[in-house]
């Protein structure tokens, strides 16, 4: 299909690497808690922009450029790593009753969102590495075999984040009568957002 190697077996690949935590999942929990699901399904087309941006980046050979440059890699990664630093202390020091860490407008969600996706380098890395394994060398149709792929990701992440903000908006509302299980779970969500800035650096 378009020149994609076993797309079935593409699109398997992309679900598991949809659930795996990181601070796309963290930031798409965070804001439906915050947001309802308007603001859950703002962070999942944040998501959603961030990765194609990304994605794109990679077909352009972005990845080689940040290979031959090795320093602008470190800095875009120092610089994610500082902004979930900062995102996990203000979730840390929340307390109950305290303004949300995220604005309640949904195009804010979104930008938040966006900017925590493109502030992870590595994935650009990561589309260079992936894309090849499903691209039939013989079947190859360019750029329209790269917006396939492109386009089912996109389509399978919504998926995904309209369940996982549908689910998580459903277990909110059974814990909002108890404030106290909100602190905690900003403090264990601010926690994660600190420890995935500092593997970021770490594993450089």
């Amino acid at each position: 299909m378009f020149g994609i190697t076993d797309y079935p077996a593409f699109a398997l690949a992309i679900i598991v690497f949809l659930m795996i935590p990181g601070p796309g999942n963290l930031a798409l929990i965070t804001s439906t808690g915050k947001g309802g699901i308007r603001g859950g399904m703002a962070a999942t087309l944040g998501v959603i922009a961030g990765d194609q941006i990304l994605m794109w980046l990679a077909v352009a050979g972005v990845a080689a450029l940040l290979t031959a440059y090795p320093s602008a890699f470190q800095a875009v990664q120092c610089l994610g790593a500082a902004y979930l630093a900062y995102l996990g202390a203000k979730m840390m020091l929340a307390k109950p009753g305290s303004a949300p860490l995220l604005n309640i407008r949904p195009r804010d969600y979104f930008k938040q969102t966006v900017l925590i996706t493109l502030l992870n380098p590595k994935a650009i890395i990561f589309y260079m590495a992936f894309f090849p394994l499903f691209v039939s060398p013989t079947r190859h149709q360019g750029l329209l075999t790269f917006a396939a792929m492109a386009l089912t990701i996109a389509m399978l992440t919504f998926l995904y984040g309209l369940v996982m903000v549908l689910l998580t908006h459903f277990l909110a509302e059974r814990m909002r009568a108890n404030p106290s299980i909100s602190v905690w779970l900003n403090r264990v969500a601010g926690v994660f957002l600190i420890g995935f800035g500092a593997k970021l650096v770490l594993s450089k």
